[in-house]
């Protein structure tokens, strides 16, 4: 399957790099570029891309809000958005998962890193940069978002499923998890999406807020 992506960011310079990136892939197209928000959410509309490359700080209309009306429209149900950064400590970027991003990236990811975190959005997963996780949600417990979520009922969960909980807060794969837990991948993928329905998390970048949130990230077994 080719995964349709749209390059949003106001520089024909990084938009050209990235396609270049792109495009030498066999299993990618890039079918749009957008110099500002106002024209992501256009493009997302029309090109019906898989996922949108988005950076954080677009003119026109505010970034938070192209992702939120992209991720907020039900024609738009399959289109994914990955946020880029240019510095990973970015509070937006923790803004940016409220309005419904599956994940960020800083600009000085590799090559084959971006590649790899695209593939990982057109599948349906999320993926938050390892380096700047930990900061990013220090930094969001201390911010109010009046467009934060409701809070999710912690105690529908069972002791098992808030340890897994904590494992994905702290940034652990499902086969990591299984590691730790000493269960197979498939069981630990079965926990986090039970976790996932319960506490109604959009994606995995969302299960990290709540948890977060909730203060139960670092409390995995």
């Amino acid at each position: 399957m080719t995964i349709r992506v749209l390059l949003a960011d106001d520089q024909a310079l990084v938009r050209s790099g990235f396609r270049m990136i792109l495009q030498s892939e066999p299993d990618m197209e890039v079918v749009g570029e957008a110099a500002t928000s106002d024209e992501a959410v256009a493009l997302a509309r029309s090109t019906r891309a898989d996922v949108v490359l988005m950076d954080i700080r677009m003119p026109g209309m505010d970034s938070l809000a192209a992702t939120r009306a992209i991720t907020g429209d039900e024609d738009l149900a399959g289109v994914r958005v990955l946020i880029l950064t240019a510095f990973e400590t970015d509070e937006y970027v923790l803004h940016a998962l409220h309005a419904g991003a599956s994940g960020f990236l800083g600009k000085g990811v590799e090559p084959a890193g971006l590649l790899d975190a695209i593939r990982v959005i057109a599948r349906g997963g999320a993926l938050l940069s390892p380096a700047a996780t930990k900061a990013l949600i220090a930094r969001y417990l201390a911010l109010p978002d009046p467009a934060s979520d409701p809070a999710p009922d912690m105690e529908s969960l069972t002791e098992r499923e808030g340890q897994v909980l904590g494992l994905v807060a702290a940034g652990l794969s499902n086969i990591a998890i299984g590691e730790r837990l000493h269960v197979s991948p498939w069981t630990a993928k079965t926990h986090v999406n039970r976790i996932m329905a319960k506490l109604g998390a959009r994606d995995r970048a969302h299960l990290v807020v709540i948890a977060y949130q909730s203060r139960l990230a670092g409390s995995g077994a």
